[in-house]
């Protein structure tokens, strides 16, 4: 038998035994199917009155039961323990483009592993991107991502004076106050982000893809060897439950 093999009947093995023990678990709540009755009477006198007899049916012992429930877990046992023993001599190296960057990596550690690869992908999914409508370049002061520096004119409000109608000999000037925007200054703006270029975030998830295929392929050749079948069940049982 290869390991594989184990692993693909272990979750049925598992399943069968629990339920057939559930129902074992159920019974044994049940005292009055352990409880059986034979209930005669007999007469004072030779004449007198014969009242019929009781009985109730013994429907299950508990002895019974236990050896019910041995042949409900032997399997079970026994695939775990064969599951178990051969899964700490599977090993197989780690390999992405021809070199193994882990060597002998153990068939539990390799399943480790794959979990830690998807709780990653799940970071990596959420890291920011630079957003594309700026241009960006590295800031070595600032150790950061810089934005090209933006240039818009500051104003301020002044007001004037508008002659509406000029003075005459009869009459005065006729002036009022008019308001006009005039440049100020100039302002500099530089934007500076913490976030990642999208070449970035994808080569990350192309680097998590390639990494996580090396895994399935290293778990998938630990997981061919031969094994040796357990059977460690008659040992358990025939201590726990002998008479």
């Amino acid at each position: 038998m290869k390991l594989n093999q184990a692993i693909a009947v272990i979750q049925t093995i598992k399943e069968d035994s629990r339920k057939r023990r559930t129902e074992i678990y159920h019974l044994l709540q049940k005292p009055e199917l352990f409880d059986g009755l034979s209930r005669t009477y007999e007469p004072s006198e030779e004449e007198g009155f014969v009242y019929p007899a009781e009985s109730k049916v013994l429907q299950f012992k508990a002895e019974d039961l236990l050896k019910q429930y041995e042949q409900a877990a032997k399997d079970l046992f026994d695939f775990a323990a064969t599951q178990d023993f051969a899964n700490t001599q599977a090993k197989a190296d780690v390999v992405i483009n021809g070199t193994a960057i882990l060597k002998d990596v153990p068939v539990t550690y390799l399943l480790f592993l794959e979990k830690q690869i998807e709780d990653i992908r799940a970071l990596v999914a959420k890291l920011p991107i630079l957003d594309t409508s700026e241009e960006w370049h590295l800031d070595q002061q600032q150790d950061c991502w810089a934005s090209s520096p933006k240039r818009t004119t500051k104003t301020k409000q002044i007001l004037k004076p508008v002659v509406l109608y000029e003075a005459t000999d009869k009459h005065p000037a006729q002036v009022k106050e008019s308001s006009e925007q005039v440049p100020e200054g100039i302002w500099k703006s530089v934007k500076f982000s913490g976030a990642l270029s999208r070449s970035r975030v994808n080569q990350l998830k192309e680097r998590l893809d390639t990494l996580e295929r090396a895994v399935i392929f290293a778990r998938e050749q630990a997981n061919a060897i031969e094994v040796e079948k357990k059977s460690v069940s008659d040992a358990i049982f025939s201590y726990l439950f002998a008479p």
